[in-house]
């Protein structure tokens, strides 16, 4: 940052706040001590430019990004399966509505909409999923004991 005058570029609101972050994390990990992190934080608020604020974090470790929770985790992985679910109901009932309209026309006039009925089921199926919050992950949880 030195060599392309970065240092000397003024810092942001946002600069500082992330700074102080840091620090915070530092202090309570224990790398700093209360004295320490206050003398740093009043430093960091009063900096102007980057070049002011990166002393105070370089004997720091850079943050590690915090892994999820596994609940948080395992809701992810619902809702990524929830949306295949619904996109794959979706492309389904529009080959379903194509091949019923395709079917009609041809034969010059409107047929039963049978489509409804597989996609009624499906989409039944998926609100009832939605609502008692299965995953479909109850096999792996049987094999597991």
């Amino acid at each position: 940052m030195g060599e392309s005058g970065g240092e000397s570029m003024r810092a942001s609101d946002a600069d500082r706040e992330a700074i102080a972050q840091r620090l915070r994390s530092a202090q309570d990990e224990g790398r700093l001590t209360i004295t320490e992190y206050d003398g740093r934080l009043q430093q960091a608020y009063a900096a102007t430019t980057l070049g002011e604020l990166q002393p105070l974090v370089a004997d720091l470790p850079e943050p590690v990004p915090a892994k999820p929770s596994p609940e948080v985790a395992k809701r992810e992985r619902q809702k990524r399966k929830l949306i295949k679910e619904w996109r794959d109901w979706a492309g389904v009932s529009f080959i379903l509505v194509a091949i019923w309209a395709v079917t009609s026309i041809s034969s010059g006039e409107p047929k039963f909409f049978w489509p409804m009925i597989p996609m009624g089921i499906w989409a039944a199926i998926n609100v009832a999923s939605m609502i008692s919050g299965d995953s479909g992950d109850k096999k792996h949880k049987r094999s597991g004991h």
